[in-house]
């Protein structure tokens, strides 16, 4: 009975709501599978307003196992704000330089944990290129946490906590960048 009541309930609540109850509970069930937060940096709270596009917010998000964003929320850069992005490429695909997927902060450490941390798998990119750029203002961006990612029957590498940020279309909407060589530096 009290899960007749209790569905009842949800059906007439559903129509006061911006979304319908069934969307929400999954939008809950999945972020609660995702690590850490679509929250910006505080230092980039002032350079950002939140905005809505859901074609652009569902074109980034990824079923488990197949990469993208496990989360998102998508954000428009203000007039006036200058935003360092940063993306590691494959240098034998120069159309990979202005890719989609780019980091707030600069890789450092070792390659296989950024791999890791960022659900890159080494079938996608050598990673032996970097570049930064200035994000353009008005920009729509979709910052979020990465999705697990199965390379092959022997590494897969789970979701993760560190922020990804979505560029749709890089060569309009960065400037001033600067490419940098991988090398090696064995420790």
């Amino acid at each position: 009975m009290k899960r007749i009541l209790l569905g009842a309930l949800t059906i007439a609540l559903s129509g006061c709501v911006n979304m319908p109850a069934e969307q929400a509970e999954n939008e809950r069930d999945i972020a609660s599978l995702c690590e850490g937060d679509t929250s910006l940096p505080l230092s980039l709270v002032s350079k950002f307003e939140p905005t809505e596009d859901p074609d652009l917010l569902n074109q980034t998000l990824g079923e488990p196992g197949k990469g993208k964003l496990c989360q998102g929320k998508v954000y428009l850069s203000k007039k006036d704000a200058q935003i360092k992005v940063f993306r590691a490429w494959n240098s034998t695909n120069p159309n990979s330089q202005l890719g989609e997927w780019w980091a707030f902060k600069q890789p450092s450490g070792k390659v296989a944990t950024y791999r890791s941390d960022y659900e890159i798998c080494y079938q996608w990119s050598p990673l032996d290129k970097l570049v930064s750029c200035t994000l353009s203002p008005g920009t729509k961006v979709v910052v979020g946490t990465g999705q697990s990612a199965k390379c092959s029957d022997y590494l897969t590498y789970g979701a993760s906590d560190k922020q990804q940020v979505y560029i749709q279309d890089g060569s309009s909407s960065l400037s001033n960048c600067t490419v940098y060589d991988g090398v090696f530096q064995w420790e």
